[in-house]
């Protein structure tokens, strides 16, 4: 029978529960660097003593040098001048794309599998080639997470530099003393949530490949002893 048969069993098995927790945390992965935005602010003080608190969003996919600071709106009632807009460093898009178009296509192998585990199951173990392609999958999606991780953990910590005390840094700052001061209002918990998530991806992965390859033809169970071996010799002829 190769038709649709729907059964639970496999998702009470590590192979198939793992998947599960696979697609779960694909989920968190991509949502909390894709849904991420926040906020980085400057306050000046003006010559006649009142302040202007000066916010600008960024959000993903963080191309930051997009975003500057400049000119002074008029509501601002400030003696000093800015007289060049001052633009945050850095365009950190390739590596927050990155990681979230991978988390995507991890999130909906997921899916495909979970449909191949739970109603074809009896195809999967029936046919040799099914298990070992999802095990050279499993192992590309693994290395992938470390290498989608780690680019956006280095992208992350440049993130939070440039929306940091650096943007204080620009001209019109530096050449008016205690004009400019810097307020964090960033609040990068869930990309820092993010980059864990990411991490244990790669180690739920890397976990999983066991059982994948368990099902393979590559994994030999032990053999049992031939009952030949134990049998007494035959006895030789008179």
């Amino acid at each position: 029978m190769s038709g649709f048969s729907l059964d639970l069993g496999p998702v009470k098995e590590p192979l198939g529960f793992i998947k599960f927790l696979q697609w779960i945390f694909s989920i968190f992965a991509f949502a909390t660097c894709g849904g991420y935005s926040g906020k980085t602010s400057i306050k000046l003080t003006c010559k006649t003593g009142d302040n202007y608190t000066w916010i600008r969003d960024f959000y993903y996919p963080f191309r930051l040098s997009k975003i500057s600071f400049g000119p002074l709106e008029p509501e601002a009632k400030c003696n000093n001048t800015w007289l060049n807009p001052t633009y945050l460093v850095g365009d950190f898009s390739s590596s927050a794309e990155f990681f979230v178009t991978f988390a995507v296509l991890v999130f909906l192998y997921c899916i495909a599998a979970l449909i191949l585990y739970l109603g074809y199951m009896h195809l999967y173990r029936g046919a040799g080639k099914l298990p070992m392609v999802d095990f050279v999958i499993t192992v590309i999606i693994t290395f992938l997470w470390l290498v989608s991780t780690s680019a956006w953990a280095k992208a992350l910590v440049d993130i939070k530099v440039s929306t940091g005390p650096s943007i204080v840094t620009g001209t019109d700052c530096t050449t008016q003393p205690g004009f400019c001061h810097f307020e964090d209002i960033r609040r990068m918990g869930s990309l820092n949530v993010s980059v864990v998530v990411g991490f244990f991806n790669m180690l739920l992965w890397a976990g999983g490949a066991w059982f994948v390859y368990k099902e393979t033809n590559l994994h030999s169970p032990p053999s049992s002893a031939s009952p030949n071996a134990t049998s007494s010799p035959s006895p030789s002829g008179m």
